[in-house]
């Protein structure tokens, strides 16, 4: 995992392993509408999504450093936690590389990038706000793409996203010898 350094300290989290495989996995999936990339960080899967298809995208991220920074990568981007501010049925797409690292309470540390690299105890802490809202934004014929880590329990994941009243497919994954990556595809159920 790579960091951007600002000022002596990192704060924005750099495209890696995961990035690269949500990216990959969404390009060819992707057929215009509106994309919304949860957790833009610098900008990498948001910024292929609009060079790559005939999308609209839109970033979001909590951390004002990595706003700054996907904006500079021409990004439009909103700073929000989650998809909170957007209405109802407003996107086509949803794509969101979650912090997903199972992290005790008391490793916990209170920088910038802690938004963009624990996922609390058990690795979902952002995912359940997510998938709790992911419904309200996502047009009814449309399809969110989520990476989830084994470190996080994919099938706790999957049960996240029904409770939600949403369907998952695993539709990519890369293995590596401490965890396994997985692309899920969320849609509504009976879609």
């Amino acid at each position: 995992m790579k960091l951007t350094e600002q000022r002596g300290m990192a704060t924005v989290y750099e495209p890696a392993e995961d990035s690269r495989l949500l990216a990959t996995a969404v390009i060819d999936r992707i057929d215009g509408g509106q994309v919304l990339d949860v957790g833009v960080g610098s900008g990498y899967v948001a910024g292929r999504v609009a060079a790559e298809t005939s999308a609209d995208v839109v970033g979001c991220d909590i951390n004002p450093d990595a706003c700054r920074r996907a904006r500079s990568e021409g990004i439009e981007v909103v700073r929000s936690n989650l998809t909170r501010p957007f209405e109802a049925d407003s996107f086509d797409m949803v794509v969101f590389n979650p912090p997903y690292l199972p992290t005790p309470p008391e490793q916990e540390w209170d920088d910038p990038l802690e938004h963009a690299l624990s996922g609390g105890e058990d690795g979902r802490r952002v995912i359940r706000p997510f998938m709790a809202d992911l419904g309200r934004v996502l047009r009814p014929a449309g399809r969110a793409y989520l990476l989830v880590s084994s470190l996080t329990d994919i099938g706790a994941v999957g049960e996240l996203a029904e409770g939600a009243g949403l369907d998952t497919e695993e539709i990519d994954d890369t293995s590596f010898p401490f965890e396994r990556l997985v692309v899920l595809e969320i849609t509504h159920e009976n879609r």
